[in-house]
């Protein structure tokens, strides 16, 4: 009896063993972070770009005080620019952030969270380059050779453009940085890409100017799945915080100084 009773008490303290570790692991389960794996392109600077091994830039910081105000933790996934939108439609990343502007056309395919930042789309080109406005590149029989890195908004809005006015041509590019080099060589005319990233490049390579006059301006906004709507508010409401409490615009001036 003994025995059966020693054999008893020791199943019964197994299983209650047994029961405290599954509860502990579900507690550690329940507790543990989701995930919110961003989308972009490290080759825009100063939204996005490495040092050394690491991610950082403007998109980075503001996705990271998102994340932390969902009580998330950021998993970021460099991609080529014209991957980002595919990604996120196949549910390989959850959010594209890479100073994406809302078009027409990534509407199709997704959707886009209020707008976080401003940005300018800069004509970069040799010193002593006869293209003196945006104008320029409009003027039908012009024949200008424009570069662009593919799937941004200057691409976009390039290729619409110059095939309306039969002013020129367009040459994509995996990188802005690509491009540039391509201008450094002579084998286009100029680049439109963003104002900051085109200010790295400039300061980079001798013989480049940025032209006074704009291509365009746009706003910067982050792209979600269209199925997606309670991520699309969460990050909104987060959004709404952060430029309320200037913590958005803190961010944007630590990487890009007044002029």
């Amino acid at each position: 009896m003994k025995k059966i009773l020693s054999l008893v008490l020791i199943l019964v303290l197994t299983v209650t063993m047994l029961c405290a570790c599954d509860s502990s692991e579900q507690q550690d389960s329940d507790t543990e972070k989701k995930t919110l794996t961003m989308g972009t392109n490290a080759e825009f600077p100063p939204y996005e770009y490495r040092d050394g091994n690491e991610i950082v830039g403007i998109d980075v910081e503001i996705t990271q005080a998102i994340a932390k105000k969902l009580d998330m933790e950021l998993k970021i996934e460099d991609m080529k620019f014209d991957a980002i939108v595919p990604a996120i439609v196949s549910g390989k990343v959850d959010i594209g952030v890479a100073g994406m502007t809302v078009t027409e056309e990534r509407k199709e395919n997704v959707d886009f969270t209020d707008s976080y930042a401003t940005g300018v789309q800069a004509i970069i080109v040799k010193e002593d380059s006869k293209i003196k406005t945006a104008d320029d590149l409009l003027k039908k029989g012009a024949n200008v050779k424009v570069g662009v890195q593919l799937g941004t908004t200057g691409d976009i809005y390039c290729t619409d453009d110059l095939k309306a006015n039969e002013s020129g041509t367009v040459e994509e590019y995996d990188k802005g940085a690509d491009a540039v080099q391509a201008l450094v060589n002579g084998k286009i005319d100029c680049v439109v890409i963003d104002k900051e990233p085109a200010k790295s490049f400039v300061a980079e390579n001798e013989g480049l100017k940025i032209l006074d006059t704009e291509y365009l301006v746009e706003d910067y906004a982050i792209a979600v799945a269209k199925d997606n709507t309670e991520l699309k508010t969460q990050i909104n409401d987060a959004l709404k915080e952060l430029i309320k409490d200037g913590t958005v615009q803190q961010i944007i001036d630590k990487y890009i100084k007044a002029e």
